[in-house]
């Protein structure tokens, strides 16, 4: 086949779209690994329960955590050579670890306290998603304020796909913090949570609309201070602030703000027929 003959091929010109699109999108292949593998160097080294190293000395801590400074400034480095303050923003999120792990801690109590299935502290940490995704969410929340692209972002998502729960990093998340079962909770990024908030399964913190104009705008909820949400409430926009001490019910579908100790509930109605009965094709839902 001549070179003519090549570029009359009706993949050339799919060949040459391919190419165009792999240099301007170009990233590192090795990227989503590592910074799976620097999330799990972070883990052993705050929790024992994950780690087959054991630490005798202070000293081998901080040794630990330089060595993990410079893993990470490696990582950065990978994702946005260009970044002139990688040094800094390295630097500035191990410092952040410390009050990161007694965050956590205060999240893993919170859920054995909160929930009477749990044994124990240790069975929190190892086994619960719900914790899981909050850990991985307090270190990837760090990483995205310090504008660091990407990185944040593949590891949410990380735990999104160990998890089944979706929580941006952008979101701002008090603490305690307590996600209970976790399985298709859904965080946006402008989502703020406050202290002792407590979520189930299928909870949605949602926008109203999905406009990219709205990029730099709060599109996602507010949940003061001790408040429950149950299975399936969906919460949206914004302006919508659900006040302290609240409870909000499973299956509600909440739209606008509601004051302190409210309790907000999704009424149902039970219709009883005979056999005789049917209803109109309209009123079947499936």
């Amino acid at each position: 086949m001549t070179k003519n003959e090549d570029m009359n091929s009706p993949y050339y010109k799919f060949a040459e779209k391919l190419l165009n699109k792999r240099e301007i999108h170009s990233c590192n292949a090795s990227l989503k690994k590592e910074s799976i593998v620097f999330f799990d160097e972070l883990k052993d080294l705050l929790f024992p329960h994950f780690s087959n190293k054991v630490y005798y000395a202070p000293d081998e801590i901080i040794a630990k955590m330089r060595l993990l400074e410079r893993n990470l400034i490696t990582l950065l480095k990978i994702n946005n050579n260009d970044d002139k303050g990688i040094d800094k923003k390295a630097h500035t999120f191990i410092s952040k670890i410390p009050a990161i792990h007694d965050m956590l801690w205060d999240d893993a109590d919170a859920i054995f306290k909160g929930d009477p299935a749990a044994e124990s502290i240790d069975e929190v940490i190892l086994a619960y998603p719900g914790f899981m995704a909050i850990f991985i969410y307090r270190l990837a929340h760090e990483l995205y304020k310090l504008k660091i692209p990407i990185i944040p972002r593949i590891l949410t998502e990380h735990a999104h796909e160990i998890t089944g729960i979706d929580i941006h990093p952008g979101a701002e998340i008090d603490s305690p913090f307590f996600i209970d079962h976790g399985t298709g909770i859904v965080i946006g990024e402008t989502t703020v949570i406050g202290k002792n908030v407590k979520i189930y399964q299928g909870v949605t913190l949602g926008a109203l609309s999905v406009d990219k104009n709205q990029v730099n705008s709060k599109r996602h909820p507010t949940i003061e201070d001790d408040v429950i949400l149950y299975s399936q409430a969906v919460i949206l926009g914004g302006d919508t602030i659900i006040g302290k001490h609240s409870i909000v019910g499973g299956n509600a579908w909440v739209t606008q703000s509601v004051p302190s100790n409210s309790v907000v509930y999704s009424k149902s109605e039970v219709r009883v027929r005979s056999n005789e009965q049917y209803f109109d094709t309209l009123e079947y839902i499936i």
